[in-house]
């Protein structure tokens, strides 16, 4: 598979758990509107609407992280690549993409041991009893996924600052490809 192929692929992965993230975000939304309307209206309220939101938030947050990693969408400060150039930029982007990498492994590490340690053991939302373990499971593994896509934004880093020139960084967002085009 090319380095093209592979970052399409990634990008429609990684955007299909964000959509599906979103999915949750809205459905929530509109469980608290109507919960809301029914407080002004005495309707029935929705019984244990905060363990919805107990089960939801985690995976609403965890599911953008693999597309902002993957788009670079993350906070950077980029003044010394600019002032350096493209090659300097480049090796300075893959330290930090290298950085970014390891933080992404010891936070997916320590979820798989949190979520073996407090969720396995039968834990339930408080007031209807829904089972967090499969919950916290797939938050787990969407956050465990941040791990190969960054790993993929460093190899793409490494092969534009070890070779120069911006062939084959499809998974870079434009304005870093506009930073290599004018690399040495």
């Amino acid at each position: 598979m090319t380095p093209t192929a592979t970052a399409r692929q990634l990008d429609r992965i990684t955007q299909a758990v964000a959509l599906i993230g979103f999915a949750g975000l809205v459905a929530v939304a509109f469980l608290i509107f109507y919960d809301g309307g029914a407080r002004y209206l005495n309707a029935p309220r929705i019984h244990g609407l905060k363990d919805y939101g107990e089960v939801v938030y985690p995976l609403v947050i965890a599911s953008c992280f693999p597309a902002g990693l993957l788009r670079q969408t993350n906070v950077t400060v980029r003044v010394f690549g600019k002032v350096g150039g493209g090659r300097l930029n480049a090796w300075l982007e893959t330290f930090a993409a290298f950085v970014v990498l390891v933080f992404f492994a010891i936070l997916a590490w320590q979820f798989v041991k949190l979520t073996g340690k407090y969720f396995d053991a039968g834990r339930t939302t408080r007031t209807i009893g829904i089972p967090l373990g499969p919950w916290w499971w797939v938050t787990t593994a969407i956050m465990a996924t941040c791990v190969p896509v960054q790993l993929y934004v460093f190899l793409s880093w490494l092969r534009a600052a070890v070779f120069g020139s911006s062939a084959g960084h499809e998974g870079l967002s434009q304005a870093e490809l506009e930073t290599l085009g004018g690399s040495s």
